[in-house]
């Protein structure tokens, strides 16, 4: 049975609370991914932030509307000023991670069985589970994607 350990991606990407949301806009952009594990400057896991975190928030703060529950942003919003929504998008850029973060984090450890990372996964409706070690230090993260190929290579 593998472990948390032998299928996590190392080292985790991370994003620290007090990094603006357009960091970490410009993190998920560039390496393509959805989320990512909030730490503090000792690497304690506090958090995380994903895409849907930024979406969610855009939407209350109504920079764009959004098309369904989904969480798409609808590409034939009406937008009607133009100035207002670059005001919005500014605001975005410069929250901080820490206002609009999941505080919530469910992790693992490194021993844990990849099954109950799975279940995990499934029972929380979570696409990242970080990886810690006995002082909740970031160790690794384990995605859908890690999952995926687990599986494959059974």
């Amino acid at each position: 049975m593998q472990t948390a350990k032998e299928i996590m991606t190392k080292p985790a990407l991370s994003a620290r609370e007090t990094d603006t949301v357009k960091a970490v806009l410009e993190l998920l952009a560039e390496k393509r991914i959805s989320g990512v594990p909030v730490v503090d400057e000792d690497e304690k896991v506090l958090g995380v932030i994903s895409d849907t975190d930024i979406i969610r928030y855009a939407h209350q703060i109504s920079i764009v509307p959004l098309s369904n529950l989904s969480g798409w942003i609808s590409p034939y919003a009406e937008i009607s000023d133009l100035a207002s929504m670059r005001k919005g998008f500014d605001l975005l850029h410069r929250t901080d991670v820490s206002q609009i973060m999941t505080k919530k984090v469910y992790t693992v450890h490194e021993d844990a069985p990849a099954k109950e990372v799975a279940e995990l996964m499934n029972r929380h409706k979570i696409n990242r589970v970080p990886v810690v070690d006995t002082d909740n230090k970031l160790k690794g993260i384990v995605t859908r994607s890690d999952m995926v190929q687990c599986m494959a290579n059974l």
